[in-house]
């Protein structure tokens, strides 16, 4: 059977950076304990222009956006952790970006909060936030359901299984590199 993710998107456009997908005054928040991970979530993306809207309705924890789509070099700026997983604890399950900074990618599969596919067409220009759309793992795609198109996406290659796991040390536990 095919893994799929479903939902709504959230569109953004270039070089979103971790000081907008989390400030810095949130990262006294250990994302180890249950309500912190939780709290994380409550404030993920907060720092985007208002322009964009908003990701997480104040006052909630999760958003209704399982899947962000986004232009060029996601995730740049610092090196944090808790980027990545500030979007996993507000229920994000994959970002479908042009591009990504090269450590917002590995924080990723480090972590295993979220799947970070890359697109072969530039989506932030055709899609708009809320449409419904389906990503397919197997067949490395992506449907909008709202403008009835699939697109190609890159596959995720050796980084998939890792987030399957859970992450890397979950992931290195499951194939017997660490032990138990």
């Amino acid at each position: 059977m095919s893994k799929v993710i479903q939902g709504k998107i959230f569109v953004v456009d270039d070089n979103i950076d971790t000081d907008q997908i989390i400030p810095a005054e949130y990262l006294t928040l250990v994302p180890s304990k249950l309500d912190e991970y939780e709290k994380l979530g409550s404030y993920a993306l907060i720092g985007l222009p208002d322009r964009y809207g908003k990701f997480v309705t104040p006052g909630q924890a999760k958003t209704e956006y399982p899947i962000i789509v986004a232009g060029e070099n996601f995730g740049c700026g610092s090196s944090r952790e808790h980027a990545p997983i500030a979007l996993g604890a507000s229920g994000v399950k994959a970002v479908v970006a042009q591009s990504y900074a090269r450590i917002f990618f590995r924080n990723c599969a480090a972590t295993g909060e979220l799947y970070p596919w890359e697109s072969v067409e530039r989506l932030c220009d055709e899609f708009q936030t809320g449409q419904e759309v389906t990503i397919d793992f197997d067949q490395n795609q992506i449907t909008n359901h709202s403008l009835n198109k699939v697109y190609v996406l890159k596959s995720l290659g050796e980084v998939r299984p890792v987030i399957d796991a859970g992450g890397i040390f979950a992931y290195a536990r499951q194939t017997g590199m660490i032990s138990r």
